[in-house]
């Protein structure tokens, strides 16, 4: 199906045609997710790279990193007000919330995984691996045990951009931190650049992007706790992906980029890696989460801005 670039003036405050022409519908199976009257939303622009976005309901709000400007923005949902969450932020990347509702980051600039705890102290989670600096964290997870999975594809010292320049010490990975014995285990060291990483319901399956050369998402049977088998699950080429949720019927959403116009926003696709559907956006999509009161509505954090779409999919 052709994917037809999107006027640019949409986006100044022009009205959006119902049905939102960005929302496309590519195999059938998709149109039980798609609102007839719901339109992508720029809800906040205006940043160097915005990544990492987390939901807090209880809070009624959206945090997201702007890694280049090395702080973490704030968006309260009853206002639409937007405002610094963090600043310094350690240039941190991805997020996401544990079971007790703690913030846990992956900061490139000092190369770790923290949790923030209620009282705002920070605590590091890892940092090292057998006596050597991580490279550069970027996505995590946290499975119902309580382990805290992420990724290490070394993004945030491959410039001063996003970090500071260093040289690697280890090689690029997906680890898992045991939530008991605090023991770092490497799962995954064959992928080029270890990127996004979610799992599927009841996690059976851990999906997890190679943002290198490749640009492929792979995907795992998870067996006593640890994936196998690995295996592609979807070429993301011309463009890449990045970041990645699964919906509660086992639909993966994944940030795209790099495709240019009608590539770039995001791509749903079926358990069996059919390409379902298609959220169309101006801007190259770094990161993805679902939010909102009934966990319906994804949050897409995209170059300069980020935007939401109410759905009929539930995120997990």
């Amino acid at each position: 199906m052709e994917i037809i670039p999107l006027p640019i003036d949409r986006w100044a405050g022009s009205p959006v045609r119902y049905l939102d022409p960005a929302v496309r519908v590519l195999d059938p199976r998709f149109e039980r997710y798609r609102i007839d009257s719901a339109a992508v939303e720029r809800i906040a622009t205006g940043y160097r790279w915005a990544e990492g976005p987390v939901w807090f309901g209880d809070h009624g709000c959206l945090l997201w990193s702007d890694i280049p400007n090395n702080r973490m923005m704030r968006w309260d949902e009853r206002t639409g007000a937007v405002s610094v969450f963090r600043s310094p932020s350690n240039f941190a990347n991805g997020h996401i919330r544990d079971a007790s509702g703690r913030l846990v980051s992956c900061e490139h600039l000092t190369r770790r995984v923290t949790r923030t705890e209620p009282d705002g102290r920070i605590t590091v989670l890892a940092d090292n691996h057998d006596g050597a600096r991580l490279n550069a964290p970027n996505d995590v997870v946290v499975s119902t045990d309580g382990a805290v999975w992420f990724t290490d594809p070394g993004y945030g010292i491959m410039s001063d951009y996003e970090g500071d320049k260093a040289e690697f010490e280890l090689p690029t990975r997906v680890y898992r931190l045991d939530p008991d014995s605090g023991v770092l285990e490497p799962v995954i060291d064959s992928l080029e650049r270890p990127n996004g990483l979610c799992f599927s319901p009841h996690e059976s399956l851990l999906y997890v992007v190679d943002s290198g050369s490749n640009a492929t998402i792979h995907v795992y049977d998870m067996s006593s706790g640890r994936p196998t088998d690995g295996r592609v699950f979807v070429d993301m080429r011309p463009g890449t992906s990045d970041g990645i949720r699964c919906d509660v019927d086992g639909n993966l959403w994944s940030a795209a980029a790099g495709g240019g116009d009608g590539y770039d926003g995001v791509h749903i696709f079926a358990p069996d890696g059919t390409r379902i559907g298609a959220i169309v956006l101006p801007e190259q999509c770094a990161n993805i989460c679902f939010g909102g009161r009934r966990n319906n509505r994804l949050f897409m954090a995209a170059g300069q801005s980020v935007y939401s779409l109410y759905t009929y999919a539930t995120g997990l």
